[in-house]
């Protein structure tokens, strides 16, 4: 299974850069046309319309996947405010576990500096 991504507003577009990088399918919302001014809802259908998994670190993605559930699927960061390297390199040795947990069918997967927890 491919895994896609869309990078949400609040985090750097050299995170889509590095999963690419990666040989991985992923776009920064700053993709779009206004990309920086996307709604979350906008953000929600376009992963919804190219079966996307929404990285983010607003804490409004978590919220509607409680309220309804997914889609969209959801890697939601709890890293407070971090230099763009310090979260690549946090992420390099977890970016495994966070896809296979995906495909294992996660809905969303919670990631901060002590734990991943997955849904």
């Amino acid at each position: 299974m491919d895994l896609k991504f869309i990078v949400d507003t609040q985090l750097p577009p050299i995170l889509a850069t590095y999963l690419q990088e990666k040989g991985i399918d992923a776009i920064h919302t700053t993709f779009f046309p206004d990309g920086h001014l996307l709604a979350d809802a906008q953000i929600s259908l376009i992963a919804l319309q190219e079966d996307r998994i929404v990285i983010t670190k607003d804490s409004d993605f978590p919220d509607a996947f409680f309220l309804k559930g997914p889609p969209p699927r959801v890697i939601h960061i709890r890293l407070g405010n971090i230099r763009n390297r310090d979260l690549l390199d946090f992420l390099e040795p977890r970016w495994p576990l966070l896809c296979d947990l995906l495909v294992a069918d996660s809905g969303m997967v919670v990631i901060n500096r002590e734990q991943i927890i997955s849904y």
